[in-house]
């Protein structure tokens, strides 16, 4: 054994009552901390820190917000924390997402009526405003108004995305759609249009008309809020 494993206190090191996992067989899970669900997860901790105080040290990090540190990616867990290496902060991230995911599956419960903007922004606000890089989407409805389809066109930067508007009518004709909706996030938080994101809207727009599907609006996501085109007379 050598001296950093000597000195690395894992999950069976602790106090028997303190051992998360234990505590979860006798007072179920929401009975554990978020730090101890983590240290589940984690498994063992860093040389003189135990599992559950280096996932404290993890949350503190980030206000202790799990959306924080969703938006982190596996290179920002392994070079901030000593004790995370690569396969353990790809099982915090499988697990946050995997989380994410189950707060989205009520969303299809039911097809949402999409009456205004504001409509659009809660069905799809948990999967963009807390990324750190940017994604361009699309919502096809039917003649209802009833969303249909959610797809991700593209993924870029953190300043940007490239979008292909063939791509996105093509998604929206296989759809069957009557009508679709361009969703994107700004990560900077800035909610102002970018000449690039007037051209882009402009370009769908047209790309709608000529097919005889038209584009109902665009919406631009960030933490603070979100920026509608139509409600800003701009489409």
């Amino acid at each position: 054994m050598n001296a950093d494993n000597q000195y690395t206190r894992a999950i069976k090191d602790l106090a028997l009552e303190d051992r998360p996992r234990e505590k979860a067989e006798r007072l179920g899970f929401r009975a554990l901390t978020t730090a101890e669900l983590l240290a589940i997860l984690v498994g063992s901790g860093s040389r003189g820190e135990s599992v559950v105080d280096l996932c404290q040290r993890i949350l503190n990090t980030y206000d202790n917000k799990l959306y924080n540190l969703g938006r982190r990616n596996i290179k920002d867990l392994t070079h901030s924390f000593h004790g995370i290496g690569k396969a353990k902060a790809e099982t915090i991230l499988a697990a946050l997402e995997i989380a994410r995911r189950y707060r989205e599956e009520d969303h299809y419960e039911e097809r949402p009526l999409i009456t205004d903007s504001k409509k659009v922004f809660d069905y799809i606000k948990d999967d963009l405003r807390d990324l750190p890089n940017e994604e361009f989407w699309i919502l096809t409805l039917n003649r209802a108004k009833r969303i249909v389809g959610k797809h991700c066109i593209s993924s870029g930067g953190t300043a940007g995305t490239t979008v292909d508007i063939k791509i996105v009518l093509k998604t929206v004709l296989q759809e069957l759609a009557d009508s679709f909706i361009a969703v994107h996030n700004h990560p900077s938080g800035n909610l102002t249009p970018s000449q690039q994101d007037n051209i882009i809207t402009e370009n769908l727009r047209k790309g709608g008309e000529a097919i005889g599907v038209p584009l109902l609006d665009h919406i631009i996501v960030a933490q603070s809020g979100y920026y509608s085109y139509l409600d800003n007379m701009k489409l």
